[in-house]
């Protein structure tokens, strides 16, 4: 299939790709640029929050105790490009204590995850995140 970005299908792909090249340049102000104001953040095994700012919040944080590159990721795009999935392997550095998890030591991990995207108007309205958090414990712990 060539992406030509004429069809809502097409869009929503090249958005959630745009997404994750964003994350692997860690350039979170193209990431935030490519959300909805109010977007819905739902992280894996935690709390559902709202907001663009408070997605910024989330990037410095993870910022500050992860280092990791996505690959191997595919996206899944409904017809109507409302709604989108990812699969991905995260390429990761455990870099400082993130609360109530084990201590970093600088610990490198690899680690199937997925994500689940709605659209809206251009935008990531919301983004779900989804990853074995035991599988991880087991490699940093």
């Amino acid at each position: 299939m060539k992406i030509d970005g004429t069809r809502s299908h097409d869009r929503a792909t090249e958005l959630v790709l745009g997404y994750y090249a964003a994350f692997n340049r860690g350039d979170w102000d193209d990431m935030l640029a490519l959300l909805d104001e109010g977007v819905i953040h739902d992280l894996n095994q935690g709390p559902r929050e709202i907001g663009r700012d408070a997605f910024a919040a989330f990037l410095q944080r993870m910022a500050h105790s992860y280092r990791e590159q996505l690959r191997d990721i595919v996206v899944m795009v409904s017809p109507d490009g409302r709604r989108a999935a990812a699969e991905y392997v995260v390429h990761g550095e455990y870099l400082a204590d993130d609360e109530g998890l084990p201590p970093a030591r600088g610990q490198r991990y690899v680690l199937p995850g997925g994500a689940f995207f709605e659209l809206r108007d251009g935008r990531l309205a919301r983004i779900s995140n989804y990853y074995n958090l035991q599988d991880w414990i087991a490699q940093v712990g």
